[in-house]
């Protein structure tokens, strides 16, 4: 069974870049999700959803750099479920997006895009980290040629 989720929202703050204590960047993101109907009465309605995500190095550094509070975007990724217990005693979870690929929706305005290049052992997010406070890199095709782009 996948718990793969394509999400297109905007951007509610801009992308929180941190570090992890290995130096591994990852950037927070809070996107809302709107949905809008025409209710039975013919009157429209409108829902918004939030939902929290977090991107893993380069790419999280490309994120914070790239996009900003109000951006939308389309977010693709896996649910990951948090579970902690307060200081009280009481038990909390949490479901968020372990965000694969992001990138700004061109449905309503214009992008600029510049291939970043990828550094030495990093392969397709992969790599770096180690210890068990950065989760595994995505299993992605990563066996182009030299001369072959991967799109």
């Amino acid at each position: 069974m996948s718990n793969n989720v394509t999400l297109i929202g905007n951007l509610v703050d801009d992308p929180e870049l941190r570090f992890t204590p290995s130096g591994v960047a990852m950037a927070k993101i809070a996107l809302a999700v709107n949905r809008r109907w025409r209710g039975q009465d013919g009157e429209w309605q409108e829902q918004t959803s939030f939902f929290r995500g977090t991107v893993w190095r380069e790419q999280a550094e490309t994120v914070a750099e790239s996009l900003q509070k109000g951006t939308r975007v389309i977010v693709s990724g896996r649910l990951e479920q948090r579970r902690w217990e307060t200081d009280e005693g009481e038990n909390r979870s949490v479901v968020e997006i372990q965000i694969d690929e992001i990138g700004p929706s061109l449905r309503w305005a214009t992008a600029t895009v510049n291939k970043t290049t990828r550094s030495d052992g990093d392969f397709a997010g992969g790599g770096g980290g180690g210890g068990r406070s950065v989760p595994p890199a995505p299993v992605a095709r990563d066996d182009y040629g030299p001369d072959e782009a991967p799109f």
